[in-house]
């Protein structure tokens, strides 16, 4: 066997073998299956290979790949650690194999002792550690090895710039990392995605499709990845035209609908108020797992669709795959928008007994709005004292306000808010809930005591807004907004349609309005809501066969939701609004949720 001097450290090491070895080749066969790789491991130490660099680093590689499981990972060590002497490529191979399989700890652990070995990491190095501290968030780590990789002279690699983009992105240091990707000078499609998944994931999805938007201005071709970050953004802001297009242009190149793909389809369906559309593509899908299964349940929960949720979950226990917790969440949720109380309890006892599941906050405050809307506001104070043994979160408890307000009940609506205030004292919703609670049943005195108590800790309501879409471009209205340059035919419009509808039988529920306010004020402050600046201009704008598609940041309140079936009457025209509970479908004087959210 040749020796050849290793380029690191200027040592005698064995050279590779060939890759058409018999050795190299029973590696490959062997492939990343932990048990034929120690087969073959024994052979190479059986044959005086086992010091073979190349042959530890395949062997390294494969196993790190069959599994990131703790044996996997300690064998894997352990090989490492039987070269008496690594050299650069080794700790190379090993951090980047670590980093692939989900072993970021590792990777980086292995970084440091390249490091304090004397090696100089390449740009393949330092690409693997960054990515194994972005999945680990060890954001001070990153920042040590972004400032090593400028030393190294790594500021213009593109590989290393990109991997830094998506470790700030995941970092939520969103600036950062826009200051990196404009500084790349050749983009490609992975630093493309990186950027558009980072604003995606920190909930900035307008961001997410201008970037989408000057990726296709330069040019460059979106992948799946892309595309699963695109429809994310898509859900989020309710872009169904462009949610369209990425199927389209799906179907048009071919592209495989994976599980991944198939699954934000749905998702993006789902959310932008076609949950027809979301069951087509379900069911075209050749793959499905319970990510899938639990996006189209939710898809139907939250457009009201209990009964086909749950008929959904009876088929998925059928094929054999096991519902996890989230899976509970979306069924428990549909139950309570569809008021199935019977079926939800069943839900709720079968996931603890038949799959013994630990209910969560989120299947806790699920049942607790489920009994609420039903008006079983006794039952759902026991669900809470009995089941939570009285230790309720703020979610539980929001729920459980919601409900006292819907059905009026200030006793339980004064215990509730009082657990609340007392877990979240600066979440400024929870005051309004329970001004809104006191307004309704005339108790001005306290809503006044509660404004003041705001005013005293600085508390500010959050700013309601409801966005519409009109030929692929939104419009964001708020309550008295002024902004839009058709202003004046909007709010002439608007008063025209609030007369029809008053000759229809509207009546305005003014108590919803603040109430310093003389009656007839109170009208004219709950007519410029923002939603219905939004249908107005839907409907003034587009035609008849058009169904207006509004999307609201927060709850709708009562008198829009009374007005709207109203407005559905009078116009002959379809109306869907999305706010941050649920779908609503107007339609003939008619909603879907039958008065029920």
């Amino acid at each position: 066997m040749k020796l050849s001097p290793s380029p690191a450290r200027g040592i005698v090491v064995a050279a590779r073998p060939s890759t058409h070895s018999p050795t190299y080749e029973a590696l490959l066969r062997a492939g990343p299956r932990l048990r034929p790789l120690q087969q073959v491991h024994a052979r190479i130490v059986v044959v005086g290979l086992h010091r073979t660099r190349s042959l530890v680093t395949k062997l390294l590689t494969l196993a790190l790949s069959s599994s990131s499981s703790a044996s996997v990972a300690a064998y894997a060590r352990a090989l490492f650690l039987s070269v008496p002497d690594p050299d650069a490529f080794l700790f190379s191979s090993f951090i980047a194999a670590a980093a692939r399989s989900g072993r970021p700890a590792d990777a980086i652990a292995f970084y440091r002792r390249m490091s304090a070995a004397g090696f100089d990491p390449s740009n393949y190095t330092f690409t693997s550690v960054v990515k194994a501290c972005a999945d680990l968030a060890a954001s001070r780590t990153g920042r040590v090895v972004h400032s090593r990789s400028l030393v190294e002279g790594f500021e213009s690699d593109g590989f290393v710039q990109t991997a830094l983009v998506v470790f700030y992105a995941k970092s939520a240091n969103l600036h950062i990392a826009r200051k990196l990707f404009d500084r790349i000078p050749k983009r490609t499609v992975v630093a493309w995605n990186a950027m558009i998944a980072g604003y995606e994931q920190n909930g900035l999805a307008e961001e997410a499709v201008v970037t989408f938007r000057k990726m296709q201005e330069a040019g460059e071709e979106p992948d799946s990845t892309t595309l699963v970050s695109l429809l994310s953004a898509c859900s989020h802001i309710g872009a169904f035209n462009l949610g369209q297009w990425v199927n389209d242009y799906i179907e048009h190149k071919g592209l495989k609908v994976n599980v991944v793909l198939g699954t934000s389809l749905i998702h993006m369906y789902a959310r932008c108020g076609h949950v027809e559309k979301a069951r087509k593509v379900f069911d075209e899908m050749p793959e499905r797992n319970i990510v899938t299964w639990t996006a189209m349940m939710s898809g139907y929960g939250m457009h009201g669709h209990g009964q086909q949720a749950i008929e959904l979950f009876q088929q998925m226990r059928l094929s054999g795959l096991l519902p996890n917790d989230v899976t509970f969440v979306a069924i428990l949720s549909a139950c309570a928008h569809a008021g199935l109380i019977c079926e939800g309890r069943e839900a709720f006892v079968s996931m603890k007994l038949d799959y013994g599941l630990v209910p969560r906050v989120e299947h806790q405050a699920c049942m607790v709005d489920m009994l609420g809307r039903a008006g079983l506001l006794d039952e759902a104070m026991r669900f809470i004292r009995i089941d939570m043994e009285g230790k309720a979160s703020a979610e539980v408890w929001t729920a459980m306000l919601g409900a006292c307000k819907m059905h009026k009940n200030l006793r339980l609506a004064t215990m509730a808010a009082e657990q609340l205030l007392a877990i979240e004292p600066e979440n400024p919703a929870h005051y309004v809930l329970l001004s809104n609670i006191y307004a309704s049943v005339g108790r001005m005195d306290q809503v006044e005591k509660i404004r003041d108590l705001m005013i005293d800790r600085q508390l500010m309501k959050q700013i309601g807004y409801s966005s519409i879409e009109i030929d692929e471009v939104p419009y964001v209205f708020r309550m008295g907004d002024a902004s839009h340059r058709q202003t004046m035919e909007i709010y002439r419009y608007l008063d025209g349609l609030m007369d029809k509808i008053k000759e229809a039988g509207y009546l305005p529920e003014t108590g919803a309005a603040l109430h310093e306010l003389e009656e007839e004020e109170r009208e004219v402050a709950l007519r410029f809501h923002s939603e219905k600046l939004a249908v107005a201009f839907g409907l003034m704008t587009t035609s008849q066969s058009t169904i207006i598609k509004i999307f609201k940041n927060l709850r709708m309140c009562g008198d829009c939701h009374s007005a709207f079936k109203f407005i559905s009457l009078v116009s002959r025209r379809a109306i869907v609004v999305r706010d941050n509970r649920r779908f609503h479908h107007f339609e003939q004087g008619f909603c879907s949720c039958q008065d029920y959210w």
